[in-house]
């Protein structure tokens, strides 16, 4: 089985959704006594729903991820459950199971309302595939009547009759039904040539496609508590057709499962009655061409796609929302943060680190003192202090990192004396003191639940080790390099480590197991991992920052301008969509570039005689905090959001802060 989705770290942006979206394709025009009944059903069982692929345990060759097909949200290709009564009249039936005469393959004309006054093409696009988007999109919309208006008036049909019923035998469970439609489905060059109307895409194989069928009926079966049957599946269906062992294996002992339950929980599938069957005809719609069966939600992918364009081409892209439809978007320059609105200073020595909490709500500092300091970002506020240590000038001491947990509730202190403490934020109490290395902890790495997280540290025995929040467990990674930095992805599947030569590693986070090495021409001083677990964002001591695309393993951008060194200068992702990437730098200037494009578009006085690092407020796209050398942190907005966080900070140095306005 393959490996079921894994959680997501912190926050995720999430893609726009339609309200009260029907849960399929459109269906067309239908006689009055049908209709009602059409609409009835319909209403019941729309629900609302996320354009994602789920996960299925039915692929191992990375068509079907994850889950047993039974999670997730609804989708649009499998969406309405059609009665054996519409099944019955397979040539009548539309997307969702609805009857219309004359329906024909392809959105040719259906002899109704067609005017050979219409030209083929809608300003340069055909105009078949933007009448049968329109339709599919009215019907995820819930405006079925206008649906099946623009069916009748412009001749177009959504699917052809075989589409329509292959649909309505996946989602009503008439496997054999399903079956013989796929059997009669034709390859794209074979399209028109004897096939029953149910093209496949290049390259798609009907046994996968009979396995993810019959995998289904298989669970089925388990679930109704037909063991001897579910046994006859496995045995004369099944294995015959896939032959992975590890996956028959997984399939094989679910019939040892008491209970439906402990079939749905061990399989991470939904049941019959739940969204398996939609999330199936989902997947087997992916290997179904899209001229006979449109991928689902298309309309809303294609508006995607033209808004991540312009923010794409944004060169100070600070819109928190997302762009308008009405006209091109275009963000104004003044309210990019290049603005100092507040200097934090006292901090009694040089700072190595800043953090955002993932709320945005608070900030916290470390660096050459053993106290991690604590600041509200609405007024800047010192709200706590945390204090590991004497003070003390040696450079061996000092705090190396910290690391907020996913839901902010702890804090991990990573320290030059060679311990590691975590720390309730909010009381300033020590939990837990974890055992002294050899040498100092690096960095940590929380995982997704926030029960664990992995230590990093300059110890070459013990330069990666896995603890638990809640007991004494220790795992060991068995890595034979010091740890410089470290980062994990979002998704919960990579962690990334740079060594203290010119290597960086990429492990699976799960597994513990090394995926794959990069070795540089130059030592890497720090990594990142974008929001969307995609690119890998390095710093590297020529003074050169690189954008690596995790999966081909390719630079995709370069960002210069920027001055390295030997020590540790942290580079991230940051804005509005995490359309930047930034970096303090060795001569003390921030540098903000364009993610996409690689152009620098700011660079502004920070810290001397040097920046450490830079990062940009997770939840405020108009806010940056920096740090330097110098012990002081700067926030950084634009200059009318300046002037409102002047007025909202107290006056006065009790708190540890300095006012930009009041040393000018």
């Amino acid at each position: 089985m393959d490996t079921p989705p894994p959680q997501i770290i912190g926050r995720r942006r999430r893609r726009p959704s339609a309200e009260s979206q029907p849960e399929d394709g459109a269906r067309v025009a239908v006689p009055a006594a049908d209709a009602v009944s059409a609409a009835a059903d319909t209403t019941t069982g729309r629900q609302s729903k996320r354009r994602r692929r789920g996960g299925a345990i039915m692929s191992s060759d990375g068509d079907m991820a994850g889950a047993f097909n039974g999670s997730g949200a609804t989708q649009s290709n499998g969406s309405f459950a059609a009665s054996t009564a519409h099944r019955d009249v397979a040539s009548s039936i539309s997307a969702n199971g609805n009857r219309k005469a004359n329906v024909v393959t392809n959105g040719s004309s259906n002899g109704e309302k067609r005017s050979a006054s219409h030209p083929l093409t809608y300003f340069g696009h055909n105009r078949e595939e933007v009448t049968r988007i329109l339709i599919q999109a009215l019907t995820d919309m819930g405006y079925q009547a206008a649906a099946d208006s623009v069916g009748q008036e412009s001749g177009y049909s959504l699917e052809n009759p075989t589409v329509a019923a292959f649909r309505s035998a996946v989602l009503a469970g008439s496997w054999a039904e399903a079956e013989d439609l796929l059997n009669g489905a034709t390859a794209p060059d074979e399209e028109g040539e004897g096939g029953n109307g149910l093209v496949l895409t290049a390259g798609s194989d009907k046994d996968i496609m009979r396995f993810w069928l019959r995998q289904q009926k298989f669970l089925e079966l388990l679930e109704r508590g037909e063991t001897s049957r579910a046994l006859t599946i496995l045995r004369m269906d099944l294995t015959p057709l896939y032959q992975d062992p590890a996956k028959l294996r997984l399939l094989s002992s679910l019939l040892m499962c008491s209970s439906p339950g402990e079939v749905m929980q061990k399989a991470n599938w939904d049941g019959a009655n739940g969204q398996s069957r939609r999330k199936l005809l989902s997947e087997l719609s992916k290997r179904i061409s899209p001229s006979v069966m449109l991928p689902e939600n298309r309309l809303a992918v294609l508006l995607q796609h033209v808004k991540q364009s312009q923010i794409d081409t944004c060169l100070y892209h600070t819109a928190a929302s997302s762009p308008s439809l009405y006209s091109d978007h275009l963000c104004d320059r003044r309210n990019f943060p290049s603005e100092v609105a507040l200097e934090l200073g006292d901090f009694g020595g040089e700072i190595w680190s800043v953090r955002f909490s993932h709320d945005g709500t608070r900030l916290a500092a470390c660096g050459s003192r053993e106290h991690v300091k604590i600041w509200d970002t609405h007024t800047f506020s010192i709200v706590n202090i945390l204090t590991t240590g004497e003070h003390t000038d040696d450079r061996s001491k000092g705090i190396c990192d910290i690391s907020w947990s996913p839901d902010d509730s702890m804090i991990m202190v990573c320290s030059f004396d060679k311990h590691a403490r975590l720390w309730d934020p909010n009381t300033s109490t020590l939990i837990k003191d974890f055992k002294k290395f050899d040498e100092p902890v690096s960095g940590c790495v929380w995982a997704p639940d926030g029960r664990s997280f992995v230590l990093g540290t300059l110890d070459k025995l013990h330069g990666l080790c896995t603890f638990n929040v809640y007991d004494d467990e220790m795992i060991e990674w068995d890595k034979k390099h010091r740890v410089q930095d470290l980062c994990g992805s979002p998704d919960g599947r990579l962690l990334v480590v740079v060594d203290d030569l010119q290597h960086i590693h990429v492990y699976d986070a799960i597994t513990r197991e090394l995926e794959y090495d990069l070795e540089l021409k130059t030592r890497p001083t720090s990594v990142s991992i974008s929001q969307d677990s995609r690119h890998l964002l390095v710093n590297k001591k020529d003074g050169e920052a690189q954008l690596i695309d995790l999966t081909t393993r390719n630079s995709v951008q370069k960002f210069l301008g920027h001055t390295g060194g030997d020590y540790l200068i942290r580079a991230a992702f940051g804005g509005a969509s995490e359309s930047f990437v930034m970096s303090g730098s060795e001569d003390g200037n921030i540098l903000i570039w364009h993610k996409n494009i690689g152009a620098a578009v700011e660079r502004l006085p920070g810290h001397q005689p040097r920046c450490n690092a830079v990062v940009w407020n997770p939840t405020d796209p108009c806010m940056l905090a920096s740090c330097g050398d110098d012990g002081r942190i700067k926030i950084w907005t634009s200059k009318a959001r300046s002037v409102e966080l002047r007025a909202r900070h107290p006056r006065g140095g009790s708190n540890g802060w300095r006012n930009a306005i009041d040393e000018s």
